[in-house]
């Protein structure tokens, strides 16, 4: 049996100054963003209402200290998380199905959270019950995918076809909730989220959110090494030593729980879990002890941008999804133009 072609990047190791690079570019384009908005805030009243809220000493004036810390700053800490963890998922998806065309919604998860969310908001929950929600729906989702397309003879490729149809069937109960939700009140309100939007961030919302990404993340990054085996074969990956079955399941549970977690707290987000991926692998190759934190650090600065954006450029904040795509599309058309993945 042959091995499956690598990348000539496959053994491509980032350098010091790429690692700082890398570290730094999110912390860089975070603390930009707080300056950035309907309200521009110098960066010296940024400072000086970060090192106030450390002190207890605030000198700038209230208006300043609240839009820095109560409306910016949660709104760019989920940005970051939400960007980390997308990318970070259709990195781990596009390679354990070895498909470049995967994303973090493969296994149905952003269909099942987007019910679960259009359905607490027409029972009326709160934001937190709504997120609760989401995120449960989304994991029992990904749930049935895995009944349905797993057994004994079937491989990887039935687990996308289940994925579609679940993520098809969710679609359709959503479909159905907007049809019977209140036209004047409720079908908004499931619509702008739909659309993905992280206006509603918070720090108690945050609390709830960050966890299971924060864990998915570390955890993939712990397994980053052994991520290059998810897209060899069984017999392959035995060879190695490795216990492909739990490799594959612990991937899957990680990034199905960090999509769930994202979708839940700020709606769909499309495109940064398939364009991050892709940029990050032309530049540093398919070792993912390179593209995984770049993937990382990319993706979060990439959606700190956008969210910067679209709150910014007009009176009526845009939503996220819209941006994304329009960013997105033309520039992953560029990318393959670029690789050589089209030839007209």
């Amino acid at each position: 049996m042959s091995s499956p072609k690598i990348n000539a990047k496959a053994s491509y190791r980032l350098g010091l100054g790429q690692k700082l690079l890398l570290l730094l570019l999110p912390v860089v384009v975070a603390l930009a963003a707080l300056c950035f908005g309907r309200i521009m805030i110098a960066p010296r009243e940024v400072f000086l209402a970060v090192w106030g809220k450390l002190t207890g000493r605030q000198t700038v004036t209230g208006t300043v200290a609240l839009t820095v810390w109560n409306i910016r700053l949660p709104r760019i800490l989920l940005a970051l998380l939400a960007g980390a963890a997308l990318s970070t998922a259709g990195c781990a998806f596009q390679s354990l199905f070895a498909n470049p065309l995967a994303t973090p919604d493969t296994l149905g998860v952003a269909g099942g959270a987007s019910f679960g969310a259009a359905l607490g908001i027409l029972l009326g929950f709160g934001l937190i019950g709504i997120q609760m929600t989401a995120f449960a729906i989304g994991i029992a989702a990904v749930a049935l995918t895995w009944l349905g397309g797993s057994g004994r003879g079937r491989g990887l490729t039935s687990v996308v076809l289940s994925g579609i149809m679940i993520g098809s069937l969710f679609s359709a109960l959503v479909s159905l909730v907007k049809f019977v939700a209140d036209a004047e009140s409720q079908l908004p309100a499931i619509t702008y989220w739909l659309m993905g939007s992280l206006q509603s961030a918070g720090y108690q919302n945050l609390t709830y959110g960050a966890p299971p990404i924060a864990v998915g993340v570390v955890v993939l990054l712990l397994l980053r090494w052994r991520m290059n085996l998810l897209p060899l074969s069984d017999d392959e990956a035995r060879s190695s030593g490795a216990n492909i079955k739990a490799l594959r399941a612990v991937t899957v549970i990680c990034a199905t729980a960090m999509t769930a977690a994202c979708v839940a707290m700020c709606g769909q987000v499309g495109w940064v879990g398939l364009l991050i991926p892709h940029m990050c692998r032309m530049k540093f190759g398919s070792n993912h002890v390179s593209m995984l934190p770049a993937s990382v650090s990319l993706g979060a600065a990439f959606l700190v941008v956008v969210d910067t954006v679209a709150r910014s450029v007009t009176a009526a904040e845009i939503p996220i999804s819209i941006l994304t795509a329009i960013i997105g599309a033309p520039f992953f058309i560029v990318l393959m133009r670029r690789s050589g993945g089209w030839r007209l």
